[in-house]
């Protein structure tokens, strides 16, 4: 009988590292966190200008692209094979787009129930724990990133940007994006003093967006590669162009292994400093 192979031990080392560091009691005293789903459900029946509005940037970024960038550029060559330019750059667009619904939701709606209207407190009033809190807006935050991303996929469609139909899958590793950043983003907020603070958040994601391989294969970094493999976007960014593109490798399970890490240790930390805030 063969041992488990190089790569997928490669893969799960980070997740094992992650859950070291999550409190199990996030998963023993989480009983009711769909609520807070189903409130954030309900808020944006009525403030659906709120919710659409992250989905802009990366929208904006992808048409720029189709109608001027990609005529200027042309075909790119990257690993001795050549694709039109727009159908290389959608995909990673597709990849900001859950990391923007994740994050913005996970940090100034989440700071002003936080720190302004005080609904933490009134949800502890009943039986739900501060357990339900994080994971439950970790969950709404996310599944804000789905809809984004498959918005997303239907308007590469009608560009004619999809390449693969393997790009449903993309749905699946979006949520998994979206969880990281959701949960990395509610962790800054409990440290969050006012909405200044709010500033830092669009001064990291701009950067993530502009050098995460987005628009470049990332050999044409050269010597500055490594900085971009340090990304969180750019382990989102390289699994979903290759679903897009059907380029299958096993560094996609690292990848994978990577953004599931910091999923784990951003709810870790989200419920401990959630519970600290609510609970003292």
């Amino acid at each position: 009988m063969g041992g488990v192979p190089d790569h997928v031990r490669t893969a799960a080392r980070p997740v094992t590292i992650a859950l070291r560091i999550v409190p199990l009691e996030v998963l023993t005293t989480t009983r009711r966190p769909h609520r807070m789903v189903e409130r954030s459900v309900m808020f944006y029946r009525h403030a659906w200008m709120v919710f659409v509005s992250g989905f802009f940037e990366p929208l904006l970024y992808l048409l720029s692209v189709q109608i001027g960038f990609a005529a200027l550029v042309g075909d790119i060559v990257v690993g001795g094979v050549t694709y039109d330019y727009a159908q290389f750059v959608a995909p990673a667009l597709l990849a900001a787009a859950a990391m923007n619904g994740a994050i913005f939701d996970a940090t100034g709606n989440v700071f002003e129930k936080l720190k302004h209207t005080k609904l933490y407190d009134t949800v502890l009033a009943t039986p739900m724990t501060a357990a339900d809190v994080a994971v439950g807006e970790i969950l709404s935050a996310v599944s804000r990133a789905v809809l984004y991303a498959g918005a997303f996929v239907v308007t590469m469609w009608l560009l004619d940007l999809v390449g693969s139909g393997w790009i449903v899958l993309a749905l699946p590793v979006c949520a998994l994006i979206g969880f990281a950043f959701a949960s990395i983003g509610m962790a800054y907020t409990t440290f969050m003093r006012n909405w200044s603070d709010l500033e830092y958040v669009n001064a990291v994601t701009l950067p993530l967006l502009l050098f995460s391989a987005t628009f470049y294969p990332l050999s044409s970094y050269g010597d500055w590669a490594w900085v971009v493999q340090l990304s969180p976007l750019y382990h989102g960014v390289a699994v979903v162009r290759g679903l897009n593109l059907g380029q299958f490798e096993w560094t996609m399970l690292a990848h994978l292994g990577v953004l599931a890490a910091l999923a784990l240790v951003g709810l870790g930390i989200t419920s401990r400093r959630i519970e600290g805030l609510l609970l003292r």
